[in-house]
This record gives C-alpha cells, structure tokens and sequence, in this order.
C-alpha cells in the first residue's frame, strides 16, 4: 500500500444499537499522511466523521452515503507520569487497554461508561459519564489537552488555555470539530480493582432518589437499577448500588495478594443475530421480578469488571435485540428535585403504559455541568432506558417522552440519541449556536459532519 493511501470499503454500518443502519464509505487510515491526503481533497468529495469501535447506539458515527473514518488504528499510548497520573495516548486506544496498562500500577480512567471498549477520543467527543458523576464530574472534566487535525489540515492542540472554544466544541462534540489525534488526561490512583458496594432495595423511585441524595457525602459511585413495568405505589422500584474503592486490608485471599489484578473469567458470546428480540414484555417483566428478589440489602466486594462493566461479560449483547436492534433513550432532568420527580415519573408511567418494558433501565445522580458546549451532563438525575425498535410504536412513545422531557425543561444524550428532532434538540441545547459558530470558524466548507449532525440541524443538509 503506497503511505498515502487509505483503504476504502463500502458497507452497511450501525451503531450499537443497530438502529438505523446505513450504507457508509468506510475509511481506513495507514497513517497520519493518508489523514491529511484525506483533507486535501476538494469538499466535493464528500464529508466526513470520525469513529471509534462503534458504541454509540444511534447515527452519530454514521455518514450516509459519504466517508465514515476508522481511526483505531492510532492506538498508541505515548507517556504516563506515574507521579503526576498524567498520561498522553492517541485517541485510539480503547479504555479496555488502559485498564489492561494502568491498573496494575495502581491508575483507573478518572471516570467511565457501562463499557470499557470504547476509545479515548470517543470518550472526549462524547464526553462520557459514570456513576461517580455527582463526585468526579465526566471525562471532559479531566482532559487536559487534545490534539486535533481540523479541516483545512492543520494540527492544532486545544485545551481551557489555547484554542480554548475549540477545546469546548471538541468535548461532547460528536466528532463535528475534526479527527482527536491524542489527548493528555489525568488518571486516578486507586487502591486496588474492587468496590464496597451497598446494596439497597427502594419500594419506588422516590425512594431511590432519596438514596443517592442521602448518600452523596459517603459514597463515590451511585447508581439504581430500576423496573420499568410496576406502576402505582411501587413504579420505579429500584435497587440502589452505592460504592466506593475498596482498600487492600478489606480484600481477602487472593484479592489482598494481587489487589490490582482483576480476577480472570470466561466471558460469553452472542454469536449469531436472533431471528427475533428476546425481551419482550413478560420476559423483561420475569427478569425485573428475579432480580428484584435477588438482591436483597447488603455489603459486598466486587471486582471493576462486575461493578463498571457487567454486561462485557456478553460479546455482542445487542444481538439480543433481534435484526431491528434497539434505541437507548437516555433523559436528564434538572431541578428542583420536585419537577425531576414529576418528569421521571411521566417518563415510567408512560413507558409502562406502553407495554414496551426496558431490560435494561439505570437512573443516576449528577453532578456539575460537562465542560463542553453540547455535553449532556448537569445537575439533576438521568434515567436510561433499551427500548426494542418496534417501528412506529416505537416513534409514537419516544415522541411522548421527548414531549414530557421538555416540558420538565430536560434534555436527551447525543451518544444514545436515534430518534430525536432538530426543534426538540435546539430546544434541548441552548448553546448550539455557539457550537455552529466554532465550526464555521475552524471547518467553514463543512467538511466534518454525520448523519445525526444532519437531522438534528447541527449542521446544514448538503
């Protein structure tokens, strides 16, 4: 292959949802030419979006008809000061690969998603969350610096003190301010690979909010597992999960010899697409009754792996979903606690009314605003929901809860989005008109957009 070039393959592509796909031309990379040979090209040749292993679940890595570049190649980690935590790595390197690095000499990514394979430049352009965001903030929070290639091909390095409105654009921007070559974040030191966890059964949702609310001065991860089918007294029943790193005199065994070392396990494999979706409503309804039952209140040891990352013990889950695949529909509700109550409450009633129960629903508490212009996080709970594409039932719920969420004043996560529409979404993000005029500035023909960017007017239908 010449140095230059980039390989090219035309492909249906999704994200991990599996709802919508589309046909992309994919773009492989060899190196950094074949990158600005890319961005030499007229804008005629077609816009472009970068993307990572694939975990956003609607279109925002996605580029109908036009290039979709695949940037996982530049996965280098380049430095690590143990004495500062401050590590430089390209953008990608999967957090599954800093764990495997880091974790042994005592360092964990300062927050993360329910999956570890996720890139760091997907983690900065979506400005991830965690269970520690009412302590710790989102990953943007602890990006120091980013190395960006924008459109007219240049490198620029970006942070709070140089370029300081692409820095912000960057974080939570989907990709839309050009390809994140590296970054320098800061790690956390912890003292090993496992969590105290508390867990607490709540008879509702109100119950649960009380839980974190109760609990944020003494616990530094939160988050509640909610069934999304009762209704009346008991909808929103939840378990909370509250934890914090374990030190190494409150392990045992094996855990206190090698307390940075996550304990091996055989993972398991969807391997093939299910000709239909297993989680129907009596299914999710059997599931919700069991687990409810099943955990009851108590104090326990768990690895990183079960705490952060329970369900990539299961390659290819979504295949669960059946060929139509899902939509994760992700809602945040601001203060005060009594209109996040009334809204989340509407959001459950209606789910439940529908009949579509959600097999996998998660509320958490946030903490302060993400430091990005579109980042979703900021103070007040947000609730998350895996709901099966069942066509226009689907869109009829997802349209009611959009409607409910802003006439609670909230606002849905980019990252999961799939559905949305632009009015909703301009509503939603009172800054886009900043966003747009940064990208005019850095990216004035327009050269990096997606197919969620497109729908949602956050730039122009070409």
């Amino acid at each position: 292959m010449h140095a230059h070039k980039a390989e090219t393959a035309v492909r249906p592509l999704s994200g991990w949802g599996r709802c919508p796909v589309e046909s992309c031309r994919l773009v492989r990379p060899a190196n950094m030419g074949a990158l600005r040979e890319m961005l030499s090209q007229p804008a005629d040749d077609g816009e472009m979006i970068p993307r990572g292993l694939g975990r956003s679940y609607g279109d925002a890595a996605l580029n109908h008809d036009r290039r979709v570049i695949l940037a996982t190649d530049f996965d280098r980690m380049l430095s690590f000061d143990p004495a500062m935590g401050i590590l430089h790595a390209e953008a990608g390197v999967s957090l599954a690969d800093l764990m495997a690095h880091l974790l042994p000499r005592g360092y964990f990514v300062p927050t993360t998603p329910g999956t570890k394979y996720i890139t760091l430049g997907g983690a900065i352009a979506a400005d991830v969350h965690g269970k520690n965001h009412h302590r710790d903030g989102s990953f943007g929070d602890h990006v120091q610096s980013i190395e960006l290639l924008t459109a007219d091909g240049s490198v620029r390095w970006c942070s709070p003190y140089e370029h300081a409105d692409l820095f912000q654009a960057t974080i939570g921007g989907m990709g839309l301010t050009g390809i994140i070559l590296s970054a320098k974040l800061t790690m956390t030191r912890v003292p090993s690979a496992y969590c105290q966890v508390n867990y607490r059964r709540t008879a509702n949702l109100t119950e649960a909010m009380d839980g974190f609310d109760q609990s944020d001065a003494d616990y530094r991860y939160s988050v509640a597992w909610v069934d999304t089918l009762t209704t009346g007294e008991s909808l929103g029943r939840s378990v909370v999960m509250l934890g914090n790193d374990a030190t190494v005199e409150m392990l045992s065994g094996k855990q206190r010899e090698h307390p940075h070392r996550l304990p091996r396990r055989r993972d398991k494999s969807v391997p093939f697409d299910l000709p239909f979706n297993v989680f129907g409503r009596w299914t999710v309804a059997a599931f919700n009754r069991v687990f409810y039952a099943t955990h009851p209140d108590k104090e326990t040891i768990v690895d990183y792996d079960r705490f952060f990352y329970p369900l990539d013990a299961v390659a290819h889950w979504n295949r669960l979903y059946g060929k139509r695949g899902f939509v994760q529909y992700q809602v945040l509700m601001p203060p005060p606690r009594e209109q996040a109550v009334a809204g989340l409450t509407q959001i459950l009633e209606a789910v439940a009314a529908s009949g579509m129960g959600s097999f996998l629903t998660v509320l958490k508490k946030c903490g302060s605003a993400g430091p990005g212009l579109l980042s979703f996080m900021s103070p007040g709970y947000t609730l998350t929901m895996d709901l099966p594409d069942t066509g226009e039932k689907l869109r009829r719920l997802t349209a009611t809860l959009d409607r409910i969420t802003l006439d609670h004043g909230g606002r849905l996560y980019l990252a999961k989005d799939a559905l949305m529409q632009a009015d909703t979404f301009a509503i939603m993000y009172p800054n886009l008109p900043r966003f747009r005029q940064i990208k005019q500035q850095y990216d004035p023909e327009g050269r990096f957009s997606s197919s969620q960017a497109r729908r949602l007017g956050i730039v122009e239908t070409s």
